[in-house]
């Protein structure tokens, strides 16, 4: 769901700078500031078929005219800012202490309680049925009230296959295609929207049985630094693991002009040839929603704003209209689609000498030098202390866990200030950089 998130704040981007169809180039801050960004409420809710605790997030939208939030809105103690673990990825601004509930066709209304912040999980485990009417009711911590239409499934649908095919995209890159085969099982299923999660095997290629082990370090003591420094077998796994990440874009498929409703040898994954992620094993779980033609519309509308390459698009707000609005019908923009949905799903394994036998695998994610430095380095309170010609020490490096131990140097490794030891960046020497090294419950090796 995160590249349907980030595309909600791209549509609002537009909105901000599009209130009306553009017919000048310039973008006027003040009506910018009209829309408290951080009031919009973004919403992520799909009740599905399967008898489990549903989910419901909340964030709110940060604002994209001052991005330098870093901690907790001390304003507002119910929103609380965590970041996310990808690289360079903004905090979300995650939407505490609302009372979200869901409300069926009969009146029975079941509690969703908030586990990690923002996220809200149905008091009991329930599967959504065919035909009966299901509304999303929430007040959030402000006293805000808001409501969905009321929404429903009925069609459903079987993915019969999942398989991994050889092949080239339309940029003449080699890579692996991931196709899927469905069935419409009642007859009604025109609309599909698909979401995967892939999980890789990550093997560090320079990992050894032991590792560095730091004590006693006092990088300002004089007349020099004290420490014990010694090389000591590895306390856990941290040669294999394995990373789970979901997918970061809208996928659809509609039947709506073909001859029958089953869907055949449908694309939702291409993986370059030299993509890191598939150089040993590698599984994708793909999910396929069936849902209404409100639905589909909207997350067709949503796809293809999040992909506009200009800001100076013909783009009205009202292109995308959420079925979630504030009880109190005030105006305010909500982002987001409460859907009911069936689903199924399937699961593949590979291994890359599946399609690539003999060939050469890809490369590791980064390059992974060796490197030698001197152990220890001059206290940092030494008077006079200035500028120095060479790396940081190993000391230093070992304090802030950033290598990865390969070797004792005898003299045979040259660098610019060699020291005693060989070593690499952690992340080609420590898997755990990348994944965790806790083996799946699904996972199985052939």
């Amino acid at each position: 769901m995160k590249y349907i998130r980030n595309a909600y704040l791209i549509f609002f981007g537009l909105i901000l700078g599009l209130w009306s169809c553009i017919e000048e180039i310039g973008i006027d801050t003040e009506l910018k500031a009209q829309i408290d960004v951080d009031q919009v409420l973004v919403v992520e809710a799909t009740l599905t078929n399967e008898l489990k605790p549903q989910l419901v997030t909340l964030s709110r939208a940060v604002s994209f005219l001052n991005d330098s939030i870093i901690s907790f809105d001390e304003t507002e103690p119910a929103l609380s800012l965590v970041p996310r673990e990808e690289v360079n990825e903004k905090p979300v601004l995650y939407e505490r202490g609302a009372d979200v509930r869901v409300r069926d066709g009969q009146g029975t209304e079941i509690r969703f309680i908030e586990g990690e912040p923002g996220r809200y999980l149905s008091e009991t485990a329930f599967a959504a049925e065919s035909g009966r009417e299901y509304q999303l009711l929430i007040t959030t911590a402000r006293g805000e009230v808001l409501q969905s239409q009321p929404e429903f499934y009925s069609g459903e649908s079987a993915l019969n296959n999942i398989y991994a095919e050889r092949g080239r995209n339309e940029f003449d890159e080699e890579g692996i295609f991931i196709y899927i085969d469905g069935t419409d099982l009642q007859g009604q299923s025109e609309y599909f929207r698909y979401n995967y999660e892939e999980t890789y095997k990550i093997i560090a290629p320079l990992w050894t049985a032991v590792e560095f082990k730091l004590t006693n370090y006092d990088p300002c003591a004089l007349p020099v630094i004290t420490y014990d420094l010694d090389v000591v077998p590895r306390e856990q796994e941290e040669r294999v693991c394995y990373n789970t990440r979901a997918s970061e874009n809208v996928i659809l498929n509609s039947t709506e002009n073909l001859d029958g409703n089953s869907v055949e040898r449908f694309p939702v994954r291409f993986i370059s040839r030299d993509d890191f992620i598939i150089t040993h094993r590698y599984s994708i779980l793909v999910r396929q929603f069936v849902q209404d033609v409100d639905a589909y519309s909207f997350y067709q509308q949503l796809d293809e704003f999040a992909k506009s390459e200009s800001v100076f698009a013909q783009v009205q707000p009202g292109l995308l209209e959420s079925n979630i609005s504030f009880e109190d019908g005030r105006m305010t923009p909500v982002l987001g689609y409460f859907s009911v949905a069936s689903v199924s799903e399937s699961r593949l394994f590979f291994d890359f000498e599946d399609f690539f036998d003999g060939e050469p695998k890809p490369a590791y994610i980064v390059n992974c030098n060796l490197q030698s430095s001197p152990e220890a380095h001059v206290s940092f309170c030494s008077p006079g202390l200035t500028g120095r010609s060479c790396p940081p020490s190993v000391v230093e490096r070992v304090d802030i866990d950033v290598i990865s131990y390969i070797d004792q140097n005898n003299g045979g490794f040259e660098a610019v200030c060699p020291g005693p030891y060989i070593f690499v960046d952690r992340i080609c020497g420590d898997c755990t950089i990348l994944g965790s090294n806790v083996v799946p419950d699904f996972w199985i090796e052939d």
